[in-house]
């Protein structure tokens, strides 16, 4: 215990006086609490902050991290697409339905040459994760369909880079086909995708289920090509699993039924009116339950009469094609898996 020396006592005499005990403790308590004020405001004013500071603190960063991933959004809506293409007797249409600003879905239509390039995939996971996986497993879409002339040698070689990535990639459900619109012929491959369904323009049904596994699972997994032909009057649906498991109040999902009646229902229309109004009855019936998934659909119609002006010079997304580089030359045995081609 520390005494006070008797100088301390006597100048603390002299300055209090004969004040009582109580008022020289309230005088000597509230110079320590102004001592202490002086102190915070001279030397360390961003220590304390007042409980509104620290709230429009707050605010300010979480709108900086929404405008942020709203701009990544866009760059990721700007790298899928086009939403509208039309290339001769064919006209294309997509879209995506987000659960959150960022999709693991994607969608692309490429220039390959005489032929497109449609693709539709879901990465497992949604958000930011998913989002910042798209643009590399897009790019290395794109690099395997200028390279490898078949679906399911691109897809394969898609399926290996992803393997070989020591970060762990996420599992992620492919369709990928090549469309040669001079004759009509859709040659693909389905690497875990539910299966595209194929409406004839007399409403009979077909899926497209020849494939694969999904990618990143298997290093040395296999996959076929199926071909099949689009006539005048067809049309084709690729869609992720969203859509198809979209639930409502019920716990019922929208499935493959109501799925193809909504798409029989509009047949006749066109590919960006099949596009929405199917999107339409999967919303309609969902009501006011969000939708669990990311949604997207990809519809490809083959016109019943060819338009008279030249609508490829309309579409804004292509640029002069870059230079191809070789094409690597299946063998006889890899031939002989794809099926019969159109003739």
């Amino acid at each position: 215990m520390i005494t006070p020396s008797a100088e301390t006592r006597n100048t603390t005499r002299k300055v209090l006086g004969n004040r009582p005990t109580q008022e020289i403790r309230h005088t000597a308590e509230g110079q320590a609490r102004q001592n202490l004020r002086s102190a915070l405001a001279t030397d360390t004013p961003e220590v304390v902050q007042s409980p509104k500071d620290e709230l429009d603190t707050l605010r300010r960063e979480h709108a900086k991290l929404r405008q942020a991933i709203y701009e990544a959004a866009q760059v990721q809506r700007r790298l899928c697409g086009p939403r509208e293409f039309v290339w001769g007797e064919f006209e294309i249409s997509g879209e995506i339905f987000p659960v959150r600003h960022l999709s693991g879905d994607f969608f692309k239509v490429m220039k390959l040459d005489s032929a497109l390039g449609l693709t539709l995939g879901d990465i497992a996971g949604k958000g930011l994760s998913a989002g910042i996986w798209q643009a590399h497993l897009m790019d290395l879409i794109l690099r395997s369909a200028r390279t490898y002339l078949h679906p399911d040698d691109a897809v394969a070689e898609v399926n290996r880079a992803l393997c070989q990535d020591q970060s762990e990639p996420p599992l992620t459900a492919l369709f990928y086909a090549r469309l040669y619109p001079e004759r009509g012929e859709l040659v693909y491959c389905n690497a875990g995708l539910p299966p595209p369904l194929l409406l004839r323009r007399n409403k009979s049904l077909e899926r497209l289920e020849k494939g694969g596994p999904m990618l990143g699972a298997l290093k040395e997994a296999t996959y076929n090509s199926g071909s099949v032909c689009l006539n005048p009057g067809d049309m084709l649906l690729a869609y992720s699993d969203g859509l198809t498991e979209c639930q409502n109040s019920q716990e019922e999902e929208f499935e493959m039924g109501r799925l193809s009646a909504a798409a029989k229902a509009v047949s006749g229309a066109s590919a960006n009116q099949v596009l929405f109004s199917t999107l339409g009855a999967v919303l309609d019936f969902a009501d006011a339950c969000p939708p669990g998934d990311d949604l997207t659909l990809l519809v490809v119609r083959r016109r019943e009469a060819l338009l008279t002006e030249d609508t490829s010079a309309n579409n804004k997304d292509y640029s002069r094609p870059r230079r191809q580089p070789p094409l690597v030359v299946a063998t006889e045995a890899s031939r002989e898996r794809r099926g019969n081609y159109c003739k």
